[in-house]
């Protein structure tokens, strides 16, 4: 999809440019798009600029538009500036409920009126954070994942005021900077794959805590096992395939009575000192002789390398419809 088949949006402006805002003004720029960013922090500009130069190697192998360029960043000091002249605002401020809705509320009184105000939170509702808004309308969620600029997966969630234009006039921007945004039907705390994370990430814990298995262990039953499958099924049809020529049909019937044993535990494990001394030793010895961005690197180069082989094998996924 070339640009400006969004024919409304040319100007998008960053709010907020840690790990995730610095991802997003790769991802718009990768795909010709001009991008505004403002961050009041200090050095911002230049690590947002140091950030830029590295993911832009990464971007070339990834696919770049034939109109991207860095030089269509702008960093800008001025939050009235950033603001006023944009088509889309993407907010990335500490997931605070307070700070981002005076900051959304903030960005709704200076953006123009056609303009589209989206938050990264991973976690808050979007009526909760339009509710200072004078149009809220206009606001919504769009949650990416890490990397940005390499992940496809962004949730688009509407709060209760959020207009139904809203949300496609959004997710058909984030199809001309190839991604794949999934409509949330209803919003829910932490949308749906932050959800399911939570589910693993909370086993893991009480694995860790229970002296079953060490955090690189846990880590390669997921790298070798399920997570070579989710890669490119995800978990109802890769249990749909378990069920063979009756696919999930008899998969239910089979092992539908294993949900109901205990394995699972419904809480998270109190973080003590002790287990946090677990599971940060454990991660530290998995990395040892290995810095962050030499493992930035490794990642990035295997999720290139994996969307290619997603692409050669499942190129007709339809997040919001069938395959």
């Amino acid at each position: 999809m070339e640009r400006n088949s969004t024919h409304t949006i040319k100007n998008i402006t960053v709010i907020g440019t840690g790990v995730i805002g610095k991802g997003w003004v790769a991802r718009f720029l990768s795909q010709g798009y001009h991008v505004t960013a403002f961050d009041p922090a200090p050095g911002a500009e230049e690590k947002i600029k140091e950030g830029l130069k590295i993911a832009w190697p990464k971007l070339e192998k990834y696919g770049l538009a034939e109109s991207a360029s860095m030089d269509n960043f702008i960093f800008e000091s001025d939050f009235n500036k950033a603001v006023e002249s944009a088509d889309f605002i993407q907010e990335n401020v500490p997931e605070r409920e307070d700070i981002k809705r005076k900051i959304l509320s903030d960005i709704d009184l200076v953006a123009k009126p056609e303009a589209i105000i989206s938050s990264s939170t991973s976690g808050i509702k979007p009526t909760t954070l339009q509710a200072d808004c004078k149009n809220p309308e206009r606001v919504l969620v769009a949650h990416p994942f890490n990397p940005v600029y390499l992940i496809p997966l962004v949730e688009l969630v509407g709060g209760e005021k959020t207009a139904p234009t809203t949300i496609e006039r959004t997710k058909e921007l984030f199809e001309s900077v190839k991604m794949k945004p999934l409509v949330i039907r209803n919003e829910i705390e932490g949308h749906v794959a932050d959800r399911l994370m939570e589910a693993i990430w909370r086993e893991a814990l009480h694995i860790v805590n229970d002296g079953i298995a060490t955090t690189e262990e846990v880590d390669a039953s997921i790298v070798y096992g399920p997570g070579l499958r989710w890669a490119l099924m995800g978990p109802f049809m890769t249990l749909h395939l378990a069920g063979g020529e009756e696919g999930m049909r008899h998969m239910l019937r089979q092992f539908g009575p294993a949900l109901k044993l205990p394995w699972t535990k419904l809480v998270a494990p109190e973080l003590t000192e002790e287990l946090s001394n677990k599971v940060i030793e454990g991660c530290e010895q998995q990395t040892k002789g290995h810095n962050i961005a030499d493992l930035e690197q490794r990642r990035d180069d295997f999720l290139i390398e994996l969307d290619e082989l997603l692409q050669k094998y499942w190129p007709t996924a339809n997040l919001n419809g069938s395959l």
